[in-house]
């Protein structure tokens, strides 16, 4: 019998409820479309939970999805890849029992094209309106936060502004300062570009790009084409806010004011941020409950890397943490 270590063995006992997910069907999970209102702006939402919800039930835990720079909410974070296996985390944590939202944000996906550029400021009014949304549905004035990359910024800027309304916040490709990113660096190239205009390219080789320019191989080739497929609809076009805040304005996020409890996740090969940078703004927080979590052979996104059941895992473990006496 070969020798397992008590490591391994351990490893594979906790992967394996969120992994088991991968394998489930999603045919019966209820899902239901809503729209925020920011001003005159409208806000395209989704929600995804194992039943409809009944009056009088005691609310699950919600978990709001917030996208990135350059794909819309549903592509991100609810992408149907048939043959490929399960890479909607709204199916998945639906399963674990939560109550899953998403949004598109201004100038994303179904939401209002407007003349704006759609910055990190904007995407923090645009949560602003969407958790009223959630509250009035779900009953829950406090949820869980989950983003990648300026996703991540707009989440932290929304919990350092509004405290009360978080109750855990989990930070995907984040970063800090941005002191030496090699992503960063090369889209600092085009600042002069970002601060002309409103909207950026956003076509099929940029999005293959997402996936290959930190390690080629820690996504399927293929995802990005399925995912390129659905956001292509909405045209090749997206707005320049968070790349040119990301690029001349940082740190956005104070992370002194944040005071949720946090979860950092990087993936092993992600250009964004070094560990330096990320070190610097988790050893900041002022909450004692945070964690810093390395996923191994990923890269920038973490959603959709191969190896995204460990991110599940992680995800779910810290949202999932029982209360501490101190908490």
């Amino acid at each position: 019998m070969k020798d397992i270590s008590r490591r391994k063995i351990m490893a594979g006992a906790l992967l394996a409820p969120a992994a088991a997910l991968a394998q489930k069907s999603s045919a019966k999970i209820w899902s239901n479309e809503y729209w925020a209102q920011k001003g005159a702006v409208k806000l395209y939402m989704f929600r995804k939970r194992t039943s409809a919800p009944k009056a009088g039930e005691k609310p699950l835990p919600v978990l709001l999805l917030i996208h990135g720079s350059s794909n819309s909410s549903r592509s991100s974070f609810d992408l149907a890849t048939p043959g490929k296996g399960e890479y909607s985390v709204m199916n998945v944590f639906a399963e674990l029992g939560y109550d899953v939202w998403t949004m598109d944000h201004e100038n994303y996906g179904r939401s209002s094209q407007t003349q704006s550029n759609s910055d990190i400021a904007s995407g923090v009014q645009d949560i602003r309106a969407g958790m009223e949304v959630i509250a009035r549905e779900t009953g829950r004035q406090k949820v869980h936060l989950f983003r990648e990359s300026s996703g991540g910024l707009r989440a932290a800027a929304y919990a350092a502004a509004e405290p009360q309304r978080v109750d855990r916040l989990v930070l995907g490709a984040f970063t800090y300062k941005g002191d030496n990113s090699p992503t960063l660096a090369e889209r600092a190239k085009n600042l002069d570009y970002y601060r002309t205009r409103n909207r950026r390219l956003r076509d099929r080789d940029m999005i293959r790009s997402i996936f290959t320019r930190d390690k080629p191989g820690t996504t399927d080739p293929a995802i990005a084409d399925i995912l390129a497929d659905e956001e292509l609809k909405f045209g090749d076009q997206v707005p320049t806010g968070t790349y040119l805040d990301m690029t001349s304005k940082l740190p956005l996020v104070d992370p002194k004011k944040v005071l949720a409890p946090v979860l950092l996740v990087r993936g092993e090969y992600d250009g964004i941020a070094t560990m330096n940078d990320l070190s610097d703004f988790f050893l900041q927080l002022p909450n004692g409950d945070r964690q810093f979590v390395i996923l191994p052979g990923m890269a920038h996104s973490v959603v959709q890397g191969s190896n995204r059941q460990v991110f599940w895992h992680a995800l779910h473990a810290f949202l999932s943490m029982p209360k501490t006496s101190l908490s």
